[in-house]
């Protein structure tokens, strides 16, 4: 027996396994040839930033694209930033975006497929089992070294100047110790760390190509990085390459903070006996800085946008919010969106190496505007259901005031849907209050200030006791709209807006003045869904007590 042989079972006698019966045990999967299998792997903190859903989006897809496989894996060795019950808080976040997993993690104690278990605090043996195997070969070797003395030695590295500093070469003093000097030190109780026997060379250089930054050309990793803490959990990079090999990953897709591990991450792979994965870093997601004018990363601190609960609580569809993603991920997004204006959004043809590699900027304006394109391709149905989820748990008199009357309610999302170019004048359930005021007592306004600018007080006033005369509750649009234009010639307007534009001293104004003061009249509002529907819905009663009111307040009798 080597004195590596012998290290390894000093170190590791309690483990049993071999790397064999885990690849075994984990075979590769049986998927279609070119199918990827991706992974989002994040800490049980159970805040979801937006960057994690878009990262999460564009795994997803990356895998969907080709009849792979996507699945969560939790990474919860770094105990000091998980929070409790954080997995559900994680699953349920992106699970309201309509992000699935195929495998993984489903919730508190619970998984799903054969290759777990998927969270990492739960696969001790399993790294320690490559890590015995590490020391057997001798590419890695306990380290006694102090916290203390690791800094002494990089203050020591800093004030000699050198431009590489860490446990590395000469450095890594623990590196040459005897077998007979380990063994002393292990049985006398000495705390250690595992440490990786970099093979790299100072002069070394990787190159690989990340899907999404193209060609990347760096140093090799000569650092001897810690593999297994004091506590024999594994580091985020020993356990990274565990699990993506055995949990047969064939992509990588992360942040691009990462970039700078991926020589050390291969090098990993490689000294392990693993097939190197394919990478993919992802740019963050960007934002306009006011204060200087320049660009920042959407900041958790700054941003209340950066949290995905902040759109729930908003009330954004995740719908709308994917859809935005979409548009900042790939570029041709929209174009495909127009000509598949139907289609499910999962369903385009994602292509990672069409991202930014620069990082996408985000911008609330066109969010809101994306959202109002969703919610206006809605059935009134759906609108009324999804409002009245919001508004249960956010706005409790809008939903007592749209749950009395079930009915009525998808009346008013009804006015001008469904048809060619519906309105968009909802982009958030939130914005519903003020969309709906109108049409309830309890949340009405009167408001008559915003009257046509060529309409004074006096022929507002008779527009609206000439209306009354001819009013009909029971005619259809066009009954409706005719008897207005009826009305025009005995009060001085046109019913012809071109005729009043060719000659405007002829005449008060036109039939959409007439219409408007009617409008601002019913509503307090010069802008409005189809006024037609509106009065059918409030109903004859309402809208001659609101007409009267108006000319009461206007002066009239």
């Amino acid at each position: 027996m080597t004195d590596y042989e012998k290290l390894a079972e000093l170190l590791f006698s309690h483990i049993e396994k071999t790397p064999e019966e885990y690849e075994e045990k984990y075979p590769q999967r049986n998927l279609p040839e070119g199918a990827r299998v991706t992974r989002f792997a994040p800490s049980p903190t159970g805040f979801v930033h937006l960057g994690s859903l878009f990262a999460s989006l564009s795994e997803m897809l990356i895998a969907r694209s080709t009849d792979g496989l996507f699945y969560l894996r939790i990474e919860d060795t770094d105990k000091k930033r998980e929070v409790e019950d954080g997995v559900t808080g994680i699953v349920k976040g992106l699970s309201d975006f309509g992000i699935e997993f195929d495998e993984g993690v489903m919730g508190l104690d619970e998984e799903k497929g054969d290759y777990g278990p998927y969270t990492q605090s739960k696969r001790k043996d399993i790294y320690q089992c490559f890590a015995k195997e590490l020391v057997k070969k001798g590419l890695a070797y306990p380290c006694f070294c102090t916290e203390e003395e690791i800094s002494q030695l990089r203050l020591k590295q800093e004030n000699d100047g050198l431009d590489t500093k860490g446990y590395y070469g000469e450095f890594a003093k623990c590196r040459s110790l005897s077998f007979e000097e380990q063994k002393e030190l292990v049985e006398s109780g000495k705390e250690y760390t595992l440490r990786l026997r970099s093979p790299g060379k100072a002069d070394g250089k990787i190159i690989f190509e990340d899907l999404i930054k193209g060609k990347i050309e760096m140093p090799e990793n000569i650092q001897d990085i810690v593999l297994l803490k004091r506590d024999g959990i594994p580091t985020y990079h020993f356990a990274h390459a565990v699990d993506d090999h055995l949990m047969r990953s064939t992509h990588i897709v992360r942040g691009d903070e990462w970039i700078s591990s991926v020589p050390t991450h291969i090098q990993l792979f490689k000294v392990c006996g693993f097939k190197v994965l394919k990478y993919a870093h992802i740019s963050p997601i960007m934002k306009e800085d006011e204060e200087t004018g320049g660009k920042r990363k959407l900041s958790k601190r700054k941003d209340p946008e950066a949290a995905v609960e902040f759109f729930i609580e908003q009330g954004y569809t995740p719908e709308s919010v994917i859809e935005y993603l979409l548009t900042i991920a790939n570029s041709n997004f929209e174009d495909w969106r127009r000509a598949n204006p139907t289609a499910e959004r999962f369903s385009f043809p994602f292509n990672p190496k069409k991202m930014s590699a620069s990082g996408a900027l985000f911008d609330m304006n066109k969010m809101i505007d994306v959202s109002k394109n969703v919610v206006s391709v809605m059935t009134a149905e759906q609108v009324y259901e999804k409002a009245v989820a919001w508004a249960e748990k956010y706005d409790k008199e809008l939903y007592d005031l749209l749950s009395r009357d079930r009915e009525y309610s998808i009346g008013i999302f009804s006015i001008d849907r469904g048809n060619k170019n519906p309105r968009k004048d909802i982009s958030k359930w939130s914005d519903i209050k003020g969309y709906v005021e109108y049409f309830f007592d309890e949340l009405y306004k009167e408001n008559f200030d915003e009257m046509p600018e060529n309409t004074d007080k006096n022929s507002a006033i008779e527009i609206l006791e000439e209306y009354k005369k001819i009013y009909e509750h029971s005619d259809t649009k066009e009954e409706w709209f005719e008897r207005i234009k009826e009305l025009c010639p005995k009060i001085g307007y046109t019913p012809n807006v071109k005729e009043y534009k060719k000659t405007p001293e002829l005449f008060k104004g036109h039939v959409g003045d007439v219409s408007s003061v009617i409008r601002v009249a019913v509503t307090s509002r010069k802008n409005t869904p189809d006024l037609y529907s509106i009065i059918q819905l409030l109903g004859k009663e309402k809208t001659l007590q609101r007409i009267d009111s108006c000319i009461e307040k206007l002066g009239g009798k």
